[in-house]
Parts: C-alpha cells; sequence; structure tokens
C-alpha cells in the first residue's frame, strides 16, 4: 500500500500528468510511473501491476483520437489483436505463476532494455526507412512478433509502445500514422487482458491506481495538444536516463 503522506499523492499525480504527456511525445511513459510507485514504497511487483491498470485510461484515449486512421485496417486489426491478447494473457500468467523472486530478478534488465528500446528510437525510425503502402504485410513475422510483444506487455511491459511500433513499422506496409494508431489499439488490447487478470489475481494498488489514471489520461490529452511545441529528444533522453537509473539501482539492491 502506497503512503497516505500528501507530499506522496502530490508526486503521484505529477507523475501520472508527466507519464501521460511522454506517452503523447516520444513513448515510454510508463517507466516514469514504475519507479515513482517505488519511491513510494510498493514492492516491484505490486508497483508493476499497478502501474499495467493505470495506464489503461491513456491507450482509450489514443484509440478515440485516432479513429479515423484505423479505417481500412480490419484485417490487420483483427490477426493482430487476437494474437496480441493472447500473447498478453500468456505474459500475465509466466508473472502471477512464477515466483516473485523470478520477477525481483528478470525486471531490472526488463527496465534496461526498454529504456534501450527507446534511447534507439531515433535510429530505428531511420533503419526501417519509408512504408511502403502498397506492398504486402509479412504476416509470417509480423504475427509472431505481437505476439511475443503481447507476451513482453503482460508480463512488464515498459516501453510496449515502442516495441509495437518498430514491430509495425518493419513488418505492415502502411503509412507511419496509420501504423501508430493500430499500436494505439494493440496497446489497449493487452491492457484491457492485465486489467482483467490483475484485478481479479494480483497485487493491485487501487488507491495508486485511483490517482494515476486520471492523470495519465489528462497528461496524454495535454501532451498530444502541446507535442509540436516540445523537443521528443529531451523528453526522451530524460525517460531513458530515469529508466538505466531505475534498472541499475534495482539490479544493486
Amino acid at each position: 500500500m502506497i503512503g497516505s503522506s500528501p507530499g506522496a499523492l502530490a508526486f503521484l499525480l505529477v507523475a501520472g500528468l508527466l507519464a501521460g504527456a511522454v506517452n503523447a511525445v516520444a513513448g515510454g511513459g510508463s517507466l516514469l510511473v514504475f519507479p515513482a510507485l517505488l519511491a513510494v514504497g510498493l514492492p516491484p511487483l505490486n508497483a508493476n501491476v499497478t502501474n499495467s491498470i493505470a495506464q489503461w485510461p491513456g491507450y482509450v484515449g489514443i484509440v478515440a483520437g485516432n479513429r479515423q486512421e484505423l479505417q481500412g485496417q480490419r484485417r490487420r486489426a483483427l490477426l493482430t489483436t487476437s494474437v496480441a491478447a493472447v500473447g498478453s494473457a500468456v505474459g500475465c500468467a509466466l508473472l502471477l505463476v512464477l515466483p516473485e523472486s523470478v520477477f525481483d530478478a528478470v525486471v531490472p534488465v526488463l527496465v534496461i532494455a526498454a529504456s534501450a528500446v527507446l534511447a534507439a528510437q531515433p535510429w530505428i525510425k531511420r533503419w526501417i526507412g519509408a512504408p511502403e503502402p502498397d506492398a504486402p504485410d509479412r504476416e509470417r513475422v509480423l504475427l509472431p512478433a505481437v505476439f511475443l510483444a503481447g507476451i513482453y506487455g503482460g508480463y512488464f511491459g515498459g516501453a510496449l509502445g515502442v516495441i509495437l511500433i518498430a514491430t509495425l513499422a518493419l513488418c505492415a506496409h502502411d503509412g507511419l500514422v496509420r501504423l501508430n494508431a493500430l499500436k494505439g489499439l494493440l496497446a489497449l488490447v493487452v491492457a484491457t487482458v492485465t486489467v482483467v487478470i490483475f484485478a481479479v489475481a494480483a497485487p493491485v494498488d487501487w488507491l495508486a491506481v485511483a490517482l494515476l489514471a486520471p492523470t495519465t489520461l489528462l497528461g496524454g490529452y495535454v501532451g498530444a495538444r502541446i507535442a509540436r511545441r516540445l523537443r521528443e529528444d529531451v523528453l526522451r533522453w530524460c525517460v531513458v536516463t530515469l529508466g538505466f537509473a531505475v534498472g541499475i539501482y534495482l539490479l544493486v539492491t
């Protein structure tokens, strides 16, 4: 249970606002919320499942704002969301079935890996190059990759959006704006599965969720409004630095 002091509650409110804004501009906002929950006293496993549930409203807002870009992607959306849902359920099951000591050992590596992916985001974009709208999707690679991303999202989920957009851009030939909309839908599906499973079977701190969920949604809305005025690289590297610091801290403690 998080501390009920005004300082701890205010800290989470600010973390939620910043995470929503970072998600809207650069991605990786969950890497802000996770250490914030650790800082107010939650163990890593509790912080992880609480973070997963608290991010759900932000994904709803992303999908609602990208309805037009999802049009014409029915087949791709049905296939990828199906495998993402199954993968997320597998990841949740692994989190709940494996001993907590396994999560404590693995999560620093996941935090550092997610931070590295976020740091490499600009190079990933240049490497994948411009998409080819008329080419067929490479479904034999796309669907297994989305399934694995779903497992990652169900188990941990930090920087899941970055992993998903890189996967889609490599394997699904379409405009990046439309693929980004699909990324939001996939993240929502993964988050929905985690909400259903974790709400029943995981140690969720509901006070933290009540604070973070609306502020993450508000932060995402505000972040989307001001995204054009912010330097994406500055935000990204702040999150990356924090992610590496948290990962190293968890490794040595």
